[in-house]
């Protein structure tokens, strides 16, 4: 009896992946007969797992029930949600983090105690930073714009922005995205007649959505880099476009998220679109990239701040040598 529970787990286990597994190759992983394997599937059905023969395939593969079944996780899986519940906990969502405190305590009570205690020493030398937290967004608001995405129903809602105060828009959803510490609605915007973001904390929906509509093709086919192009340089007074001499991959990672927009020229080059609220932002963000840059499409103003800014740094390396000396006179070293 034992033998048979240990099985019938280690079978949940299996069909816990979501793939389509044929009947040969699970009755091979357990170590018994076809017919063995036909009769543990019966007895998950029993239990009330729902099974599914899947055509074709002479296959299972675990079908969404009635309720919530019971789930097996290996070591890593569990870590992982673990460590993903803890950061839930501290999200902008709003009422997720008592339910991602709830699950997390239900999860490390069944630990097991080496994982309990790698777990316990990775939260334990890890420190939280950074900024004020992100303004929250409420679950059914988030429900509500990707059932929206997926159905490609037309939305109305109520929208405040600080440049326009409160407004009601009609949209064409295409995506959400979180993007630093924000959640954005990307949508075509059928009064204006051009692609738009939306902060989701700033709106409200309106019930019932509208009709369905044909999808519009985005620009760039991204929603995340279409969102970061619209952060970095479009609500930004001064928007400058360099080639930085060296491939996209490369220099995409010294760009931070919001910062800009790479876009790969050729195997040794590639462009970034960014925008700043002056031009001597735009210096210092462009030269933090550290790498050799053409101007290609920028404001006079930024010839004058990179010019100042390399000034600047000239006269640093030329009063050095008599800093130095003037320092070791003072300590006398």
């Amino acid at each position: 009896m034992r033998e048979t529970s240990g099985r019938l787990l280690k079978l949940l286990s299996l069909l816990q992946t979501p793939r389509d597994w044929h009947g040969g190759e699970l009755a091979e992983r357990l170590g018994v007969s076809r017919r063995t394997l036909r009769r543990d599937v019966q007895r998950l059905r029993d239990l009330g797992y729902p099974v599914r023969a899947t055509q074709g395939t002479a296959g299972y593969r675990l079908g969404a029930g009635g309720k919530l079944p019971p789930l097996l996780l290996d070591d890593e899986e569990a870590v992982a949600v673990v460590l993903s519940l803890r950061t839930g906990a501290g999200g902008s969502v709003r009422g997720v983090e008592e339910a991602a405190g709830r699950a997390l305590a239900k999860l490390e009570q069944v630990l097991p105690p080496r994982l309990r205690h790698r777990v316990g020493t990775l939260h334990a030398a890890t420190v939280r930073a950074g900024t004020a937290p992100a303004p929250e967004v409420r679950p059914d608001t988030l429900v509500a714009l990707a059932e929206a995405c997926r159905r490609r129903e037309r939305l109305r809602f109520d929208y405040t922005s600080p440049r326009l105060g409160a407004t009601v828009r009609s949209v064409e959803p295409h995506s959400l995205v979180s993007f630093d510490r924000h959640w954005y609605l990307v949508a075509w915007d059928t009064d204006r007649a051009d692609w738009r973001t939306f902060r989701i904390d700033r709106l409200a929906p309106r019930t019932p959505s509208g009709p369905r509509f044909t999808p519009r093709e985005l620009p760039g086919g991204d929603a995340a880099a279409f969102l970061a192009l619209r952060l970095s340089a479009q609500t930004w007074p001064f928007q400058a476009t360099v080639v930085l001499h060296e491939p996209a991959a490369v220099a995409a990672e010294r760009v931070w998220p919001g910062m800009g927009v790479v876009e790969p020229v050729d195997e040794r080059s590639c462009l970034l679109r960014l925008g700043a609220a002056s031009a001597r932002d735009l210096a210092w963000m462009i030269t933090s990239v550290d790498t050799d840059f053409t101007l290609a499409d920028a404001p006079p103003e930024l010839a004058d701040a990179l010019a100042a800014q390399a000034a600047r740094c000239l006269d640093a390396v030329r009063a050095a040598p008599a800093a130095r000396e003037e320092a070791a006179l003072r300590t006398g070293r």
